[in-house]
């Protein structure tokens, strides 16, 4: 497939792809829907069933439809989606604006441990009806457990064949459903509004009917995070036929429920509708559904977690690339997390039915905080301000109708993932204010006043040469400065010689896939300062690119290496290179107010603990320094300390 800019073309092996990639999620949905909306154990009436699936239509139409696949799929970053590419697009016109973005990117991982025990479960438990006692919790456990082992593997060969999976499991749900509408066409009389808001207003448990209502959409907020994967055009395209097909298996398992009106549910419409010689088969379709739906929740995940790292949302985290796939990473720590909150989920409600009340709150926070960010890019759009007003009231007030249909259900198990989203937000808000204090207290220094003593120490043969090319990763942003710490370690902890020392910084950049760099050239052959402006989906490949650096140099004749070696034709005409990395502590020779030296503490400590820095910047484990310094930002100013003279 030709991408060209981020953009996608639409293609027949695109669309393919698409439904395997973007639609697991909201295509699994019929699991588990209808049967929250009656109720296990409820009796099924009339009122009910019309009246929700014409909400569950009208809510595909106006949240996933209108805002998700027309609107927001146009706010694109170089063709990459998702709530912080989003925000890199609107976050210089709003400080605050970080708030709906770390707030929703928080609720969107936290969906990441719900969605494949309900989707698991769901479709495992439709053996139940065929094997009495059953053990879903163990089984559920075992293949939720075995899809997170394999991520470290990648899953190159198994995406293949996802698309086409996809295909016959939308094919079967259209299918199921028109086997039962033929039954009972009046369904269709569903789809005007008019049973939606009748059920609203008259029913005794409306409200709670709407946050059922709502896991039907829940899957839209990934949709639009993994729009880097395949395009809008191709999601666009193949959301016309997804949309017929759920539309038709819940207009179907509807039908069904009609003909048991009167009765109490005691099973899962959605296997009650199967032919009794297709529940076999049935059951291996959808958990196997389920898997891919799990799938790309977790990918997504891993993406989502990657953005917020490299724009300073979260800790430097390890990352892998397990294959040589575009855009596929591994990021262990995220996937050991999201392991063990879908285990704990599966151990604590045991069942689907349970997880429905846990589910969708997180999701719905994350909707309103998009419906934010994308008011505001259509400001920096300057599209018409009645327009924006307009969208922004009507998702804000139906947006929030959902969330409070989906809070009444906090007790019944909201409070997990609401809680673990929580923790996320915390973890992100602890992170940025910890970054502001650091950058507020500077201790950089010019580099230029310490020029003479780098020329003098890198031409003093009496002192071992420690590297050739000697470089120390910098946050010092300006192109002639660098942290006082960096020249503490050259200087005076153990002075070190080299013939070339490189001073690096990196930025990332807004746009995805940004690859540019500029050199200022302090002392020619001596000392260089190096700025690189990466995107926030590029990988950090920093022995790569150095050696990139110097190559260009040597070849534009802005730096002579060729010189200091014995021989001109070395198989490593660039020299070797050692990267120093400072990891610093807090010292204990701070004046700071206490509520700083909190934030700095446990941010400093998480940092040490959560990432290795040479995998950080991709960095060969031999040729890499780690040294500790202690940050002192303000120094205690006065000592209540008394000499004692002795007579």
């Amino acid at each position: 497939m030709n991408i060209q800019n981020g953009q996608h073309p639409l293609t027949r092996a695109g669309l393919l792809i698409t439904l395997g990639i973007i639609f697991g999620d909201i295509g699994t949905s019929p699991l588990y829907v209808m049967k929250a909306i009656v109720g296990e154990g409820n009796l099924i009436d009339r009122e009910t069933i019309l009246g929700g699936v014409s909400l569950v239509f009208w809510t595909l139409t106006l949240q996933t439809t209108l805002k998700y696949v027309l609107l927001t799929l146009r706010a694109d970053n170089r063709g990459e989606g998702g709530i912080f590419s989003l925000y890199t697009l609107v976050r210089r016109r709003r400080r605050w604006l970080l708030l709906p973005a770390i707030l929703g990117g928080a609720a969107m991982l936290s969906d990441g441990m719900i969605t494949p025990p309900i989707s698991v479960c769901s479709a495992v438990e439709g053996l139940e009806s065929k094997i009495h006692g059953f053990p879903t919790v163990l089984v559920s456990i075992i293949i939720i457990s075995m899809l997170f082992f394999i991520q470290r593997f990648g899953t190159a060969a198994v995406g293949k064949s996802f698309g086409p999976f996809m295909f016959i499991w939308f094919s079967v749900l259209a299918i199921l459903g028109l086997l039962n509408i033929s039954h009972d066409v009046e369904v269709f009389a569903a789809l005007s509004p008019h049973y939606g808001i009748h059920t609203l207003m008259t029913h005794p448990k409306g409200i709670f009917i709407l946050g059922a209502v709502f896991l039907c959409t829940t899957g839209a907020e990934a949709l639009y995070a993994d729009l880097g994967h395949c395009g809008r055009q191709n999601i666009q395209a193949s959301w016309i036929f997804v949309k017929i097909c759920l539309v038709l298996n819940y207009l179907g398992q509807a039908a069904w429920l009609l003909h048991h009106e009167g009765t109490t549910l005691d099973e899962n419409p959605f296997y009650g509708m199967m032919p009794h010689w297709f529940l076999w088969p049935g059951v291996i379709i959808a958990t196997m559904a389920a898997i891919i739906a799990s799938q790309a929740l977790i990918s997504g995940s891993f993406t989502l977690v990657s953005e917020a790292v490299r724009l300073g949302l979260l800790p430097k985290l390890t990352v892998k690339f397990p294959t040589n796939l575009k855009g596929q990473i591994y990021i262990p720590a995220v996937n050991t997390f999201l392991w063990l909150g879908c285990i704990g989920v599966v151990l604590i409600f045991k069942n689907s039915t349970a997880m429905e009340a846990a589910y969708g709150l997180a999701i719905v926070l994350a909707m309103l905080c998009t419906t934010i960010l994308l008011a505001n890019w259509l400001v920096v759009k300057r599209v018409n301000s009645l327009i924006i007003w307009s969208m922004l009231m009507f998702y804000v007030v139906l947006e929030g109708i959902f969330f409070v249909a989906n809070a009444a259900k906090f007790l019944e198990g909201g409070y997990v993932t609401v809680g673990m989203a929580g923790l996320l937000f915390g973890i992100m808000l602890l992170w940025v204010n910890a970054k502001r204090i650091r950058q507020s207290y500077s201790d950089e220094l010019p580099i230029r006043d310490y020029l003479d003593q780098l020329i003098v120490l890198s031409n003093d043969e009496s002192l071992p040469k420690y590297a050739t090319n000697l470089v120390f990763l910098s946050s010092a942003k300006h192109h002639n400065k660098i942290e006082e710490k960096v020249l503490y370690s050259i200087l005076q902890t153990q002075p070190k010689r080299a013939d070339v020392y490189w001073f690096v910084h990196i930025e990332t950049t807004d746009e995805p896939f940004t690859m540019e760099y500029d050199v200022n050239t302090i002392a020619s052959d001596d000392v260089y300062k190096v700025n690189f402006k990466l995107g926030f989906r590029v990988q950090q490949r920093m022995n790569v690119f150095m050696k990139k650096v110097v190559e260009d140099l040597v070849e534009n004749e802005e730096l002579t290496v060729y010189s200091r070696y014995h021989t001109q034709s070395s198989k490593y005409p660039t020299g070797d290179f050692r990267f120093v990395i400072i990891q610093e502590f807090l010292s204990n020779e701070n004046e700071l107010p206490w509520r700083e030296q909190v934030i700095l503490s446990v941010y400093l400590s998480v940092k040490k603990w959560v990432s290795s820095p040479k995998n950080w910047f991709g960095l060969d484990s031999d040729s890499v320094d780690l040294e500790e310094a202690p940050l002192v930002l303000q120094p205690v100013k006065e000592i209540g300390l008394k000499r004692i003279r002795r007579k």
